[in-house]
């Protein structure tokens, strides 16, 4: 495997197959090859998935609902958010919510993922009221819902402490929150994406927060803008130690960024997202240098497509994500996929790989193991 890789990405290479963390200065040069060596990083990556997850592949059936579009903050990356005076900008009412979260249950989805836009219109108060409506219609569903961002919003808008916010969210039911709002947690980066969101230490100090009162989260990095190697090994070192220390993160999942639609990308600061190179690399640095200690690595088939994202589940990363009904965060920035993909095509991708599809909920918790959905006598199952 490693023959015929250059003297330094073997050295870094056979580190990581001894179980030896990389430091980032490695998974810098890592992030950088070509070749050969991106050959036997991600050989390398997709022997250490096997090693610490085996050939199962998981996915969840969750629906999200992105509750409302108005955001005040205007990121340069986002083509989601409006202003409250745009013609297509919307906020659902709490009954339309929870008779969301009634329909999902009935499809079979075991989680509803919630975020939406800063709107000042809704109150402090918006995000425990939804919770506690959603808890009382349906009380088996898992709320994985809330962003860092959307907690600092909370925090602030009631004069409160987050961890007074995510406590009385965990008392009214809240399961989990996404680790979105990360983008790069490089401080000059992030100043240049967006001058009016959290910052990287706010982020971080909400994560660890979550993890501390028993509220795990995802952990995500936004790659493929105006960011580089150092910045995406910077990124994942911090991730590795807040898992250290927490424990917390149920999974990282790499959100190659959606350009077509931004003003970043339209106002010649961004590149045009992420290569194929560099998707493959991402997951499977990120298997090398987070693997021991965020068993999970997701491939995001709404950023990357359903062939590269079945592709990159041969390059370390082990969970398909989630079915995703009615995602619309990643169209709105101009993403072709994102509504919906039936469990049984997630089956059907993963068979094809010589993989075990399995079903799992919000934490990993395996609820099916095989396949369920996909019949490969009647495709028109799917």
């Amino acid at each position: 495997m490693l023959e015929q890789t250059s003297p330094a990405i073997r050295v870094i290479l056979e580190n990581a197959l001894e179980d030896r963390d990389i430091t980032p200065a490695d998974a810098a040069r890592l992030f950088r090859a070509r070749g050969r060596d991106a050959a036997a990083i991600i050989a390398v990556a997709d022997a250490l998935r096997r090693r610490q997850v085996g050939d199962r592949v998981t996915y969840v059936q969750t629906r999200n609902i992105n509750f409302t579009n108005i955001c005040y903050t205007g990121c340069a990356f986002c083509a989601f958010g409006l202003p409250r005076q745009h013609p297509n900008a919307y906020a659902m009412d709490i009954e339309e919510v929870v008779r969301r979260a009634v329909e999902a249950r009935r499809w079979g989805c075991t989680e509803v993922c919630m975020q939406g836009g800063l709107n000042p219109l809704l109150g402090g108060d918006i995000y425990v009221r939804l919770v506690r409506a959603i808890k009382a219609a349906v009380p088996d569903i898992h709320i994985h819902a809330f962003s860092p961002f959307e907690l600092q919003y909370a925090s602030q808008i009631q004069r409160r402490p987050v961890r007074e916010v995510l406590l009385e969210l965990k008392e009214a039911g809240l399961g989990s929150i996404p680790g979105t709002a990360a983008e790069i947690l490089i401080p000059d980066v992030r100043q240049a994406l967006t001058k009016n969101k959290l910052s990287a230490e706010a982020w971080i100090e909400i994560v660890t927060t979550a993890h501390e009162v028993g509220l795990p989260s995802t952990a995500t990095i936004m790659y493929g803008h105006i960011d580089g190697p150092e910045h995406w090994a910077a990124h994942l070192a911090i991730l590795r130690d807040i898992q250290r220390d927490t424990g917390g993160f149920t999974e990282f999942v790499p959100l190659g960024f959606i350009y077509q639609n931004t003003r970043l990308y339209a106002s010649g600061r961004a590149r045009p997202g992420p290569t194929g190179r560099e998707s493959a690399l991402m997951h499977a640095v990120a298997r090398i240098m987070l693997g021991r200690w965020i068993p999970n690595i997701q491939v995001s088939w709404v950023k990357l497509g359903l062939p590269m994202a079945q592709m990159l589940l041969e390059a370390g990363a082990n969970d398909f994500g989630g079915t995703l009904h009615n995602e619309s965060i990643s169209r709105s920035a101009g993403a072709e996929t994102g509504e919906y993909v039936a469990p049984a095509e997630f089956e059907r991708l993963i068979l094809d790989l010589g993989r075990t599809p399995a079903q799992r909920d919000t934490t990993y918790r395996i609820l099916h193991e095989g396949p369920r959905y996909y019949n490969p006598n009647h495709p028109a199952t799917m």
